[in-house]
């Protein structure tokens, strides 16, 4: 556990391996989605944030077909 890179006040188990910082569910986002990255295939910052943009993605296909 460790503290929010931009929240220095909440704690947050959420870190990223390549960068070595922490973030909170607010800040939640790949910082470097399209870059070579080891820790990839184990990194739930990643995979939240590719979660997200489906589900963003999602809801406005259903807005415009609807």
């Amino acid at each position: 556990m460790g503290h929010c890179l931009n929240h220095p006040d909440r704690e947050t188990s959420f870190g990223c391996m390549k960068h070595n910082i922490y973030m909170c569910e607010e800040c939640l986002e790949c910082r470097d989605p399209d870059i070579y990255c080891k820790f990839r295939s184990s990194c739930p910052i990643h995979f939240i944030t590719k979660r997200k943009g489906n589900l963003d993605g999602d809801s406005e296909a259903k807005e415009a077909s609807g």
